[in-house]
């Protein structure tokens, strides 16, 4: 059974919108699953970095932060958060995403925090666009001159398609390992950060 959030949710109990989350902020754990580079780009208060492809090492101590209070998983628009929680509702955590993620949370006025000096690298989702994009592009110019190179923008719209019925994103794992994407010098690590969640 899940557990509500707030007497304001009508619907969902797993969904928060950025006016909920605000009011109880203080009483949950906050946890951003987009790259460490995005993180270090501007992230909810107090929110622990747990990139949702490490999410499964992570589980035992989200699962300790559970008990001693409500989760709110928090990404770029909400998309990444939501596959956590189902992610972790199948080991039996209850999470809450929120709802349009830390855009919907800036553009409200609410406050982010960030290291002095970073720089935010586009959401994941915009990168994983101008990357699919670009190799579709390169695969219809290149096919003019050298007809098998179609064969590249058939690969990458099959790769969206496969992406878009499995809810998952190669492409942006990939994506997620570019320098640009990986936390700055000053990061916590995160093996610090389970610590922190299981204490």
């Amino acid at each position: 059974m899940s557990t509500p959030i707030g007497p304001a949710i009508p619907t969902d109990p797993t969904t928060a919108t950025t006016a909920q989350a605000a009011a109880r902020l203080g009483e949950f754990t906050v946890v951003d699953v987009r790259s460490a580079g995005e993180y270090a780009g501007g992230h909810l208060p107090g929110a622990h970095n747990v990139p949702l492809e490490r999410l499964d090492e992570a589980a035992d101590a989200l699962a300790a932060a559970a008990a001693r209070g409500p989760l709110l998983l928090v990404c770029a628009s909400g998309n990444r958060s939501a596959k956590g929680c189902a992610r972790l509702a199948a080991r039996g955590v209850e999470a809450a995403t929120l709802e349009g993620g830390t855009s919907a949370w800036a553009a409200a006025g609410h406050p982010v925090e960030r290291p002095a000096g970073t720089r935010a690298p586009w959401p994941m989702d915009r990168q994983v666009r101008l990357a699919a994009g670009s190799l579709v592009a390169a695969g219809f110019l290149a096919g003019r001159f050298w007809r098998p190179a179609h064969w590249l923008s058939g690969a990458i719209g099959a790769g969206l398609v496969f992406s878009g019925v499995t809810n998952t994103c190669g492409m942006a794992a990939v994506l997620a390992r570019l320098p640009h994407n990986r936390p700055a010098g000053d990061a916590v690590p995160f093996e610090e950060t389970l610590a922190r969640l299981a204490a």
